[in-house]
């Protein structure tokens, strides 16, 4: 085999860029929580943006490499090392067999993506690698990887072109308080004009209750005209819900396939990247921003993307 867990951290996953055409039969999308930083773990590995990472939560993963690979980690830092020596984020890196990829403990963020060049032997399930734990589907057998887990490269290499250049400037960047954009609607409706008033000046919590299917958040109740509660409807990667208690609770990437809570607005695509590593105690507000601009910050961000998987190509 090409990886051997030693010990799996606290929760450390295969995924993709999701599991999508399946929502009408009760199929979560999955997928990694920060979509642009697994798809610059990629690219720096000279994969295509959409190779299936391991996704590691606050406490990485211990890996043996079994077998000579370029690898490259993005999103949090969460003290990766070599062997005992600090490993490099944002970087494309070659790991000879028998090396340690090991984990200190989180310095910035909560979340990393490892992107293996040549991609991981990991099976196709309805057309996705992603991990969905509460189906059992996908992924390493359904599940989060366990001490002694063997996982397979399906074409590695030693090195790459141009390796030196391969390397990015972190992303994230911890702040007292962070900043996410929303779009509103679709319920808006559904609140009064001092809860609309509340969800966007206030400043809310992370609770510990704060894993891949939703962050719920502690801080001033948001006022609702009636109730909370509407007919089920479909729901997105970032929508808001606010039951009638009136504390919101930001849907994430095993989010059910609908819900019958009313959603006060949804955060921007562009911002997941600040979503994903958000832990328990973080402060963040809100600032609304009109769809267009929401449209348009995400079509920049792809195709930058772009333009970077020519230049390492």
């Amino acid at each position: 085999m090409s990886i051997t867990v030693l010990n799996p951290g606290l929760l450390t996953t295969v995924q993709d860029q999701g599991r999508t055409g399946y929502q009408q039969f009760g199929v979560s999308v999955s997928g990694v929580m920060d979509p642009r930083s697994a798809a610059l773990a990629n690219i720096l590995a000279g994969n295509d943006q959409g190779e299936a990472v391991l996704e590691c939560t606050m406490m990485g993963p211990q890996l043996r490499f079994d077998r000579a690979n370029v690898v490259a980690i993005t999103g949090g830092d969460l003290g990766p090392t070599l062997d005992g020596k600090p490993l490099p984020g944002y970087q494309a890196v070659a790991v000879r067999a028998g090396q340690l990829l090991k984990f200190t403990a989180p310095k910035a963020g909560c979340r990393c993506f490892i992107a293996f060049a040549g991609g991981l032997d990991i099976p196709l399930t309805m057309g996705s690698r992603s991990t969905y734990m509460k189906a059992k589907i996908g992924g390493f057998q359904g599940r989060k990887l366990e001490k002694g887990d063997q996982i397979g490269f399906r074409a590695p290499v030693e090195t790459l072109p141009r390796m030196e250049d391969r390397r990015l400037s972190p992303e994230f960047v911890p702040r007292p308080v962070q900043t996410l954009r929303v779009v509103i609607g679709p319920q808006d409706d559904a609140f009064t004009d001092a809860g609309l008033q509340t969800f966007l000046s206030e400043t809310y919590t992370v609770t510990p209750e704060f894993d891949r299917m939703g962050c719920r958040l502690d801080g001033p109740a948001i006022a609702h005209r009636d109730s909370g509660d509407i007919i089920s409807d479909g729901i997105a990667f970032g929508a808001i819900q606010v039951p009638s208690a009136g504390t919101p609770i930001i849907m994430l990437a095993d989010r059910q396939t609908t819900g019958g809570y009313t959603k006060i607005a949804a955060v921007i695509t562009a911002d997941f990247r600040v979503l994903a590593q958000l832990k328990a105690g973080d402060k963040v507000r809100f600032v609304q921003v009109p769809v267009e601009y929401a449209q348009y910050l995400l079509l920049s961000q792809r195709s930058a993307l772009k333009a970077l998987s020519k230049i390492n190509s």
